[in-house]
């Protein structure tokens, strides 16, 4: 077989391997991933993938003909919305999962027990760095319960609104790292005259000083040297408050896996994420939480999201986020077409429609019962949103501080990311892909195609990894270490 149809209503096919002239039809070259017509396609006409509109054709397109961004152009599609009538409870499971975790006083579970170095602001991200660093794997070999100090810190937190959007996701993403389950301990460190003042987030979020919550800034302490030496000293009476949390028996209900993806191609819709849909589906029918996020790349595929709201509110709730993103790429002159990238389009990927269709997938198919801006914390089990860019450090970073206890991230053209303190494991859309990148990606649904798995199959094993992750396994982007630059908070609104 060396082209797939993915729907009887597609005018395009998609080649699995490249395509010569007179190849299966084909009147051109067609690249691995990319599109060709299955029929004649008329000047303005729809170009239909997954039974969905990704676009329209710049000019007739004949039979055998590559269909990309030379011929294929984007409009935005009119739809009308349904509300709550693909609505698909999740199945009842035959045996409730578990796994071994922190459970905090909160009640949530971690799947790791990191202590956590939080900035205010850009002017204290050297003093966390070095106190972090500080604590090397033999200074914590006698906190065997200790997952690491690591520092969070970021490029704001001053020369912004004291009110706002900007200013209110910034809070939330420094009050959601100090409350994810994965934390055990946290160090607050600031600079003193910034914007986003420590002492204003303790107030806002109800946040507790004691032997687990701890805060200092520079100017107070008396310099940058100081600020380093006490706060080894305060990390070091912290971790065996920290060390003291060990493992126990949880149900898979605890957890909250961020849905990610990132340098994707045109297998991305048809191999990995249909399987990742399929594990939160297997994750919701345990009574835990899918949190779908990238809000540019579900355009175009919203519909399919508000049939499946679990009622009308929440439907709206998205499409008001939907009308946000329009109106923010209106005033800064730019497309929701921006999206996807250069190396989505070398992939096979021509429109966000298509790119939007395939993401779009990871959420499976149970009802969305919440929707949430970015970093607030999701309180609904199931299959829920959070607003985010599609960057992917920005966006896992969002969903993080909402709560995710993992984090599981697709990807077709391959990509480095790894998460801390949520751990992040790599799904691969293509098995050629999987053997150039095999100490990055943990699992490969190129398999779909290339040995034919189902698709049921292969999301089994990402669930049964999702299990074995949070009892303590390692991924392999968080055996190499990845995650200490990772963190990269959502900037929102004028830098004054």
């Amino acid at each position: 077989m060396n082209i797939v149809r993915l729907s009887d209503q597609d005018n395009v096919v998609t080649a699995i391997r490249p395509l010569d002239v007179g190849q299966d039809g084909a009147t051109q070259r067609i690249p691995h991933g990319h599109k060709m017509a299955c029929q004649p396609i008329g000047k303005g006409d729809a170009v239909l993938k997954y039974a969905q509109v990704i676009g329209y054709a710049a000019e007739d397109i004949a039979v055998g003909a590559h269909v990309h961004t030379h011929n294929l152009e984007f409009r935005a599609v009119d739809v009308d919305y349904a509300f709550s009538t693909n609505l698909k409870p999740a199945q009842v499971p035959l045996v409730q999962h578990s796994f071994r975790g922190f459970r905090r006083a909160t009640g949530r579970v971690g799947t790791r027990n990191y202590l956590a170095v939080l900035t205010s602001v850009n002017c204290s991200a050297t003093a966390a760095r070095m106190i972090a660093a500080h604590f090397t794997p033999e200074r914590l070999a006698a906190f065997p319960n200790v997952d690491g100090v690591v520092a969070f810190v970021h490029g704001t937190g001053c020369g912004m609104a004291s009110s706002g959007d900007g200013f209110e996701a910034l809070q939330r993403v420094m009050w959601g790292y100090a409350r994810n389950p994965n934390v055990g301990g946290v160090l607050m460190a600031g600079l003193g005259c910034e914007t986003n003042q420590i002492d204003w987030l303790i107030e806002a979020y109800g946040l507790t000083p004691g032997p687990l919550f701890q805060s200092m800034n520079i100017q107070d302490v008396g310099g940058l040297e100081k600020t380093i030496a006490l706060g080894i000293r305060k990390i070091e009476e912290m971790l065996p408050h920290v060390n003291a949390f060990e493992r126990e028996e949880a149900p898979a209900s605890e957890l909250m896996v961020a849905l990610q993806c990132g340098g994707s191609d045109a297998w991305s819709g048809v191999t990995a994420n249909p399987a990742v849909g399929y594990a939160c589906d297997l994750l919701v029918a345990q009574g835990g939480t899918g949190v779908l996020a990238e809000t540019p790349e579900i355009y175009g595929a919203e519909h399919l999201l508000t049939a499946r709201a679990i009622d009308r509110a929440t439907g709206d709730k998205l499409l008001r986020l939907i009308d946000w993103w329009e109106d923010y790429v209106a005033r800064n002159h730019g497309s929701m077409d921006n999206n996807p990238s250069h190396g989505n389009k070398k992939g096979g990927l021509t429109t966000i429609l298509e790119k939007s269709l395939g993401a779009a997938a990871k959420g499976g198919t149970t009802p969305l019962t919440g929707v949430y801006k970015y970093a607030e914390p999701v309180t609904a089990k199931g299959f829920t949103f959070m607003d985010s860019p599609g960057f992917d450090a920005v966006s896992v970073t969002g969903q993080i501080a909402s709560g995710c206890n993992l984090v599981c991230f697709t990807t077709g053209r391959g990509s480095a990311f790894g998460a801390k303190p949520s751990p992040s494991m790599k799904v691969a859309t293509n098995t050629d892909m999987y053997n150039r990148l095999t100490g990055d990606m943990d699992i490969n649904a190129g398999t779909v195609l290339s040995d034919g798995q189902s698709v049921e199959e292969v999301g089994q094993q990402i669930f049964d990894m999702w299990l074995e992750m949070a009892s303590g396994s390692m991924s392999k982007s968080e055996a190499q270490g990845l995650g200490d630059y990772e963190f990269v908070p959502w900037q929102i609104g004028a830098v004054m």
